[in-house]
């Protein structure tokens, strides 16, 4: 009896540990959560909410499916999921909370009722506010609804990147502070500036464009062939100055016309011609297409690059507010990058531009751009499924210092060799 007494509590161990394995296995898959999505503007507070249908079902009794949340069920859930979400500003006032027609999306593979939402203030003009939400939870106690702010211009948050979770709604927690109001048009400048650093310095395609009008910058062209521009260093700075003027022209035209809705063309054949462009100007890298031709080339498809700009602006729904604050901002940091990588890469082709060696290796870059370019044609207009050079395109993107350094590495190696060389 006294061995059994002793054993007693080893064995109810074992037994719970029993239990809890067997249980592990469905505790792996936690229950689907809510949503709330809010986009913080001048004027009015948008979003979305995103309600997985199997938890609704369950806090309104109800029988639900996809269909019926669209059919039968549509008014009542209406009714129930906008009498259970309020939003008040910090001066106690209630303001206006609309729901939008409502649509079923599959979310972390479970069905979701998704509504458009809608909060206005009174006054028209949006401050920090509390958001009282209980929709699912006020029957459901371990529902949890997750809120977050996925633009807010003036706090900085303009994309999925930057998207605030501003805390968990339950059982405890009906309701939270949103800061909207905060911040300052000079951090979301300084945001939009970084995104337009981002956006050229990770794009290949620019990258390269701008690379293959800098190769023939340092020379002249004449009788349809490259020759060194002389002892001028002077003209090949300023031919560089032209280059990058004309482009940045160019692409600020389109950027502006675009992101106003001025003008519009679908993303596909902008892509398509901007690999175009990249051809173009490598072509001309090897032979002159015509004098003074880098300058035309970088302001005619510039525009061609503005409206690819142009494509994350308008990706990033911003209001008329912040529309030209934005267009600043992301074209500083187009140009801040355009000229980091002149200052990278300039002095090191205006050195190899004085040696024997640069028009082979003038060929060989602008033959490895003409490749790159067809690849991304291809891909681009639907003849190829992927780019092969893809991998090695990311990697030279991802390491400009590295190239950056072994450029300058060759030019000092060129200079010094052709001291013995006639060039």
């Amino acid at each position: 009896m006294t061995s059994v007494r002793r054993l007693f509590p080893t064995l109810l161990i074992a037994v719970f540990m029993l239990v809890g394995g067997l249980a592990s296995p469905a505790g792996a898959h936690p229950m689907s959560t809510s949503a709330v999505l809010l986009d913080i503007r001048d004027d009015e507070v948008a979003g979305e909410v995103q309600l997985p249908i199997d938890r609704l079902a369950v806090a309104v009794h109800r029988e639900l499916t996809p269909e019926s949340v669209l059919g039968a069920d549509r008014s009542y859930l209406h009714d129930y999921t906008a009498g259970h979400i309020a939003a008040v500003g910090d001066d106690g006032t209630p303001w206006t909370v609309t729901l939008g027609a409502p649509t079923v999306r599959t979310i972390d593979a479970t069905a979701h009722l998704v509504y458009p939402l809608g909060i206005r203030p009174p006054d028209g003009r949006v401050t920090g506010f509390d958001l009282r939400y209980d929709v699912v939870v006020e029957e459901l106690v371990t529902h949890r609804v997750i809120a977050t702010v996925r633009y807010d211009f003036d706090r900085g948050i303009l994309k999925t990147d930057d998207a605030e979770t501003l805390g968990v709604l339950d059982w405890d927690t009906g309701s939270l502070h949103v800061p909207a109001g905060e911040g300052s048009w000079l951090r979301g400048f300084v945001t939009t500036v970084r995104l337009g650093t981002e956006h050229v310095g990770e794009g290949a395609d620019h990258l390269l464009f701008l690379l293959m009008l800098l190769v023939p910058a340092p020379l002249a062209a004449a009788g349809g062939r490259w020759h060194a521009a002389g002892p001028s260093r002077r003209r090949a700075v300023l031919r560089v100055v032209h280059v990058v003027s004309a482009f940045a022209v160019g692409h600020s035209l389109t950027l502006a016309l675009a992101a106003a809705g001025v003008i519009h063309v679908p993303s596909r054949p902008v892509e398509t011609l901007i690999a175009f462009s990249i051809a173009v100007s490598a072509i001309h890298a090897i032979r002159p297409l015509v004098a003074r031709g880098e300058v035309l080339i970088a302001s005619g498809f510039g525009l061609v690059h503005g409206l690819a700009f142009a494509s994350l602006i308008g990706d990033l729904g911003l209001d008329r507010g912040s529309l030209v604050t934005t267009l600043l901002g992301f074209n500083l940091g187009i140009e801040l990058t355009q000229l980091l990588v002149v200052a990278l890469i300039m002095p090191s082709l205006l050195a190899l531009a004085r040696t024997a060696l640069y028009p082979a290796f003038r060929i060989a870059l602008a033959s490895v751009g003409l490749l790159f370019s067809a690849s991304w044609m291809l891909e681009r207009a639907a003849l190829t499924s992927s780019d092969p050079f893809e991998g090695v395109q990311t990697w030279l993107v991802g390491h400009p210092l590295t190239v950056a350094a072994s450029l300058a590495v060759l030019a000092v190696g060129a200079l010094r060799l052709g001291r013995r060389m006639p060039v």
